[in-house]
């Protein structure tokens, strides 16, 4: 039977005390034990059950683990609940979505069970829409992207104590252990492959510029990073440890975010070390919080992936069957532009210095830019490619080949031949 957010409010409304109601708690809800009962019963039916977890697994980590190795289930996580989950995590098979990577997605739609922990996770068409059970804090939240089997309203950390007790262990590992080896193989095919041997590979890769960039950061950075291609790298290569913040616009995929959340990030935490992951699209918007970042001395450290181009946009385009217009334009120096504005700025063309540049600029004592010039053809590959979305791509291939662009369509494809074979359409 399918319960939905509408029910749910229905049914406290009529009852108030009655045992299906939640109570609070110091502010905490906590569902009522008839519900609980009814998630223990759900948990120990299916043979497999996978955990997806957002933004509200915040204070969870421990509890999501310990359900996690009871059920023998994969970890994904949305982009909000990255930082929160994936550190720690011997069950993690990554993303899905738009920006997704791994196995997630696969680990979903196989499961018997999906369950969702703190997400309002947006991107339906990624979902498997049936057999999905949701916790939550908020109901508005419960059954808005997808229809539930139950829909249980309370904080994710009180309600798995609360019924952990009640679930049983499974001693069957075969569906993780199957899942946790998708996951490795397609961060070898996908995440992986532009991180290596590109020594010397030029316009620079902004997946190995962004591999580098996490491994450099101080253990308690704090990363803005702009809504578009730089929230895939974000996604894919900042590894969170417990200490770690990943902030942008993610809810409501506003551009142009990344240097004001910098700005107000650093005068948060002065003493914390906080790198701005900045589109050269997004920085050309909001040019001006330069002039800021130099007034006020703020030792903001801005990396710009610089690829001359809208990059999403474009990927969206091509994907829609249109080719990309409008979303290139002439290469620009952002390191001189800070330089003038007083800011120590570096620009980097060349892969062999991007450690060596990112490193004194995070060692800069004051504002630092580096300017690091990327590939303009690198796309990103969701972990689920649609049939649509191949026909569409092929479509404005074939618009672009039949307008004189057969060199665009080569440039593209061998930038990006790899993650082509990684997001299987060349299987």
């Amino acid at each position: 039977m399918l319960v939905v957010p509408g029910d749910i409010l229905h049914r406290a409304a009529e009852h108030p005390t009655g045992d299906s109601t939640p109570v609070t708690v110091r502010g905490t809800v906590v569902p009522a034990a008839e519900q609980l009962r009814e998630l223990a019963d759900r948990l120990n039916a299916a043979r497999t059950v996978t955990l997806f977890c957002g933004a509200g697994v915040r204070d969870a980590h421990a509890e999501v683990m310990a359900l996690a190795d009871r059920l023998a289930s994969p970890i994904g996580h949305s982009l909000r609940g990255k930082e929160w989950i994936q550190f720690d995590n011997p069950y993690d098979v990554g993303m899905t979505g738009l920006l997704g990577y791994g196995a997630c997605y696969d680990a979903m739609h196989e499961a018997d069970l999906l369950l969702l922990l703190g997400t309002d996770f947006p991107y339906d068409a990624f979902l498997p829409q049936r057999r999905t059970v949701q916790v939550d804090h908020d109901r508005s939240r419960l059954g808005r992207r997808t229809p539930l089997d139950l829909a249980v309203h309370g904080d994710v950390g009180a309600t798995l104590r609360a019924v952990l007790p009640q679930v049983d262990r499974k001693p069957d590992r075969s569906f993780l252990d199957r899942m946790l080896g998708a996951h490795a193989r397609a961060l070898e095919d996908v995440v992986d492959a532009y991180a290596r041997n590109i020594e010397h590979v030029v316009p620079i890769h902004p997946e190995s510029a962004a591999r580098i960039l996490d491994e450099v950061a101080s253990e308690d950075a704090v990363f803005t990073v702009d809504t578009g291609m730089c929230n895939v790298w974000a996604a894919r290569y900042v590894t969170p440890n417990g200490r770690r913040r990943v902030i942008g616009s993610f809810l409501h995929g506003t551009m142009a975010n990344a240097l004001p959340h910098a700005i107000g990030a650093q005068l948060a935490y002065p003493g914390r070390q906080v790198i701005s992951m900045s589109g050269d699209g997004g920085l050309g918007m909001l040019l001006g919080e330069l002039l800021t970042v130099a007034l006020h001395r703020l030792p903001v450290k801005i990396v710009v992936f610089n690829n001359s181009s809208l990059g999403m946009v474009r990927l969206e385009m091509l994907v829609g069957g249109i080719p990309d217009f409008g979303t290139d334009y002439a290469s620009v120096d952002y390191a001189a532009i800070a330089r003038a504005c007083g800011i120590h700025g570096i620009r980097i063309e060349h892969p062999k210095d991007i450690r060596a540049g990112l490193e004194e600029s995070l060692r800069h004592d004051g504002p630092a830019l580096v300017d690091l010039v990327t590939d303009p053809n690198a796309l990103s590959m969701p972990p689920h490619v649609t049939a649509t979305e191949t026909v569409g791509f092929a479509l404005a291939a074939t618009k672009i080949v039949l307008d004189g662009g057969v060199g665009r369509m080569l440039e593209m494809a061998r930038s990006n031949l790899r993650n082509i074979r990684g997001a299987g359409l060349l299987r």
